[in-house]
């Protein structure tokens, strides 16, 4: 069952009933089908029965010639063909092979269509979906915007996947097919070149920006003063944390950079001659206490962990990763005059939920010779169910991604009647659709989606965006509230765009010309994209649809939709106005979702908000201080910068710590851990373990009485200490017991670098409001900031006690900070016996928030890693074999294959492998060799 989805409040009871037996049937199914009881050899041959063909020959239907699909020792495939739509009908055959159940389950998820799979569980999640109208978007650029030779090889994909499917019964597919058939008469349907268009909004839905903030603020100002949200919204430490353009860009079409000679003086920033009206950017828009237009206070950067979202929202799986504060990805690229190959070394790990399998798939799609007919040399990290490779290289550049985080999403309050919604005067009429929703086992249900000229009224669908619709500040002179106002979407994925031209380009891009040329075409979602060449040369683009909106908005609150002038203008942000570098002088560039450019230096509005550049400016700083005096950047080197462990908040808050008077000396034992620390988190450490929990209490106390209802979680208990203990406790089952049965709701920030910056921004303060604390049964409340940290600290040492033992020798921070991988759909929920079948972990990590080894975990709800590296490569530019990778998983999506999660234990240690590329060393690496062959 897909994770989080929900059913209609009045058929709860029944059909989470229906659902859990239909659950257990399952796990029983695959406990049998796995060998867990019996380990007959029958169960054996049946599971291996869906497990791909590596070796020997399959003929299917279309190829033009045969095409060799080659696989190294972790079952990663290289594929060479003649033909472009040979190379592409082989991968969607070979991504069929190793991974169809998830690229079947994402499919209905994209469409609205779970419930087909999973029955009325889903309802409210599909509902949500075919309100956001992904699948007819998708459908809109498929038929009028994407390029022919695009469709082309789209439809040569979707090919590839049909002649998998071809004569096969579910459970010759996947053990979870065989499962569900036990309970559904559900049958694979063919794929469609739609269906891969379609995966890209999901992209960009997990990457839409601050959608969430939107709401958070929102609600906050039913308990907060405009100084208050202020407050927890710092503008950006533009003096801490560089941006990721600096230096200035040089014209590529003027200028040709000799890898050997200084870049000259009179290189100039892209965004100083736009000639753009400064009127419509940030320094335009009204922030702070003053309000944002109409529509409200305007506030800075992000909440996003700490709210409860409706069930609506939280019911789309999280494809890509939770969306919010501290959660991003990190990229680098070193120019070769720094390096000690003399060629770019080009660094990328995008921080994303951790899903068994891995997101992304590791190929190679390689013609035998470049020509018209066929021109794909490039390798490197692809998405199951799409054609091509996302981030990689080719035989002339590399390239990676990371989060931009631009603002292109707006909720618009409507005021609405049965007529219609206000628009000025008068009253315009909806634009309506009526949507079935088929549900496993029979029946169906029907939905009206309406539609605002700022796109779908979410609020239909969500209890959450009704309660905005009530609580958002908007002018005196608006409309009369009554019920509250709908909530409509405006978001720039909702229109037709070429994303899916630009994957292709990018993956025979030559040059940073053609290499901006498919940025250009790179619409949603909004991606900072870093570039190296075989020539030497390092760049960066920021592409992207991103709005430009009207004098007096910057986004950061719900904009009234009944006013006209507060649309956004026709064209978004002009391509060549955006902002890009092309080997600047300090000669390397960083991108970990900080600022891009100096909001007081740039014309438009990119966003609010960034993430707040801890992440960055310590890859920054690690980069100096190799090259500093002459030093050179090795291979490993990258790969250690993508280890580093340090937590910056530790740096900050830790001195503090020792610097409190603490006279209990079992409390006094915990805080001698932090004398000696590094500020290092690995896993082995239990100073790590004790200042999380420390931080994770700080913020507790600090923020978690404060804030409203609305964003307030279910988050593990905090103060653990039992009311009747005054010393050490003896009958830990008991604490923990305590600890279970107490009200655990309370409202606690996620501990993204946000708060890093909220707390740092707050320590001189010793007597600012945020430092008060109430009473509990057993401690004081606090009025200063050390009385603050004190308890902390005391509740901190309790808190682990539970969890790690009294002994504080053992703790370790990788026993509370935790990875477990998890199916995305039957192993998300239901009976233990299901999740053993199909689950792995957990892993004890090391890492955490803030830090460039970004295992994020969330303050609400314990320490358990909900975000990490989904992969992580080094590329050695020019000298591709000596590149290295890893993912986090394995190629395979079956759950017994020996490369389900053959790659995690080495993911875990921070060690990469080698990535074979040339026609050669992938020879070299080969294990296993099959041929796709024409029929007949």
């Amino acid at each position: 069952m897909p994770a989080n989805t929900t059913a209609p409040a009045a058929d709860k009871p029944a059909k989470r009933k229906g659902r859990r037996a239909r659950l257990i049937l399952i796990a029983l199914v695959l406990a049998l089908v796995g060998g867990v009881g019996f380990g007959s050899y029958w169960s054996v041959s049946t599971v291996r029965a869906s497990f791909p063909q590596t070796t020997g020959t399959i003929e299917f239907k279309g190829l033009a010639k045969p095409v060799d699909v080659k696989r190294d020792a972790n079952g990663i495939p290289q594929i060479y063909a003649d033909s472009d739509e040979d190379l592409f009908k082989a991968q969607g055959f070979v991504h069929a092979q190793d991974r169809f159940w998830e690229m079947d389950v994402r499919r209905h998820m994209t469409a609205g269509r779970l419930s087909e799979m999973f029955g009325a569980g889903s309802v409210e999640t599909d509902a949500f979906l075919r309100t956001l109208g992904w699948r007819k978007v998708a459908q809109q650029e498929y038929d009028k915007v994407l390029s022919a030779e695009t469709k082309k090889f789209l439809q040569a994909y979707a090919d590839g996947v049909n002649a998998y499917l071809a004569g096969r019964d579910n459970k010759d597919i996947s053990v979870e097919y065989a499962a569900l058939g036990l309970t559904t008469d559900y049958k694979p349907e063919k794929w469609t070149p739609v269906d891969s268009v379609a995966w890209l909004k999901a992209m960009a839905w997990d990457l839409r920006g601050n959608m969430q903030d939107e709401i958070d603020r929102s609600l906050m100002t039913s308990r907060l003063s405009a100084q208050q949200i202020k407050d927890l919204y710092p503008d950006y430490p533009y003096e801490l944390h560089q941006p990721v353009v600096r230096d200035g860009a040089v014209d590529p079409v003027s200028e040709k950079w000799d890898p050997e000679a200084e870049p000259s003086e009179s290189e100039s920033d892209s965004s100083s001659d736009t000639g753009s009206d400064a009127s419509t950017g940030a320094s335009g828009s009204a922030s702070g206490a003053d309000g944002q237009g109409a529509a409200g206070q305007g506030f800075e950067s992000q909440l996003g962990q700490l709210s409860a979202l409706s069930d609506s929202l939280d019911g789309i799986p999280a494809l890509l990763g939770p969306n919010g504060d501290g959660i991003g990805s990190n990229s680098w690229v070193v120019s070769g005059k720094y390096t000690t190959t003399g060629k770019p070394l080009l660094a990328n790990d995008p921080h994303l939920a951790p899903q068994l399998p891995s997101l992304w798939s590791q190929m190679g799609l390689h013609c035998r010779e470049i020509s018209a007919a066929c021109s794909f040399d490039v390798a490197g990290y692809t998405f199951s169910g799409m054609p091509g490779v996302i981030i990689g290289h080719n035989e002339d550049i590399a390239w990676g991604f990371t989060n931009l985080g631009a603002d292109v999403t707006d909720l618009y309050l409507e005021k609405i009647s049965d007529a219609g919604y206000l628009s000025g005067s008068r009253t315009k009429p909806f634009t309506t659709r009526e949507e079935t929703i088929k549900i496993a086992g029979g029946g169906s249900r029907t939905i009206l989606v309406r539609e605002t000229e700022h796109g779908p009224l979410l609020s239909d669908r969500s209890d959450e965006l009704t309660a905005v619709g009530k609580r958002a500040p908007v002018e005196t002179k608006a409309p009369d509230r009554g019920e509250g106002y709908g909530v409509a979407l405006k978001w720039t994925a909702l229109d037709p765009g070429k994303s899916m031209d630009a994957v292709f380009k990018l993956n025979r891009a030559k040059d940073f010309q053609t290499f901006r040329a498919a940025a250009k075409d790179f619409e949603v979602p909004s991606q900072n994209l870093i570039y190296a060449d075989a020539k030497g040369n390092i760049g960066y683009q920021a592409p992207g649809k991103i709005p430009v909106r009207a004098k007096g908005y910057d986004g950061s609150l719900p904009t009234p939709g009944w006013d006209p002038t507060s649309d956004w203008k026709k064209d978004p942000i002009p391509f060549d106005e955006l902002p890009y570098e092309y080997n600047p002088k300090r000669g390397y560039i960083v991108t970990a979702n900080q600022a891009v450019v100096d909001a007081g230096e740039y014309p438009h509005l990119i966003t609010k908000d960034y993430g707040y550049g801890s992440r960055s400016q310590r890859i920054d700083d690690l980069i100096e201080s190799k090259i500093k005096d002459g030093g050179k950047v090795s291979t490993d080197d990258m790969r250690t910068m993508q280890m580093d462990n340090r937590s910056e908040v530790a740096t900050l808050l830790t001195p503090h710590l020792l610097k409190i008077d603490i006279s209990d000396p079992y409390v006094r034992e915990a805080q001698k851990l932090l004398e000696s620390w590094d500020y290092t988190q690995e896993p082995d450490s239990g100073a790590a373990a004790y200042f999380n929990a420390v931080w994770r209490n700080v913020l507790k106390l600090s923020f978690g009485d404060k804030l409203p209802k609305e964003l307030r979680v279910k988050g593990e208990c905090l103060n653990v200490r039992p009311a009747d203990s005054t010393g050490p406790v003896d009958d830990l089952h008991r604490l923990v017991r305590e600890c279970g049965q107490r009200d655990s709701e309370t409202a606690q920030p996620d501990g993204g670098d946000r708060w890093y910056e909220v707390i740092r921004r707050l320590l001189k303060d010793e007597t600012n409001e945020w430092w008060q604390s109430p009473p509990s049964r057993n401690e004081e409340g606090t009025t200063t900031r050390d009385e603050l940290l004190k308890r902390a600290m005391v509740d901190a040492r309790w808190e682990l006690t539970a969890k790690l033992g009294k002994d504080v020798s053992t703790w370790s921070w990788g026993r509370l900070h935790q990875l477990t991988l998890k199916n995305q759909t039957l192993g998300t929920e239901g009976p233990g016996a299901l999740q053993w079948v199909l689950n792995r972990g957990p892993w004890n990590l090391g890492g955490g928030e803030a830090a460039v080894n970004a295992t994020g975990w969330n303050a609400a709800a314990g320490y358990d890693v909900i975000w990490v590296p989904s992969m992580r490569m080094v590329v050695n530019v020019g000298d591709w074999d000596k590149s290295r990778w890893i993912n986090l998983t394995g190629a395979s999506g079956h759950a017994y294959s020996e490369h389900y999660t053959d790659q995690t234990d080495k993911w875990a240690k921070g060690e990469l492998l080698d990535w074979a590329y040339g026609e050669q060393a992938v020879q070299a690496a080969t294990q296993d060799t099959l041929v796709l062959k024409p029929q007949g």
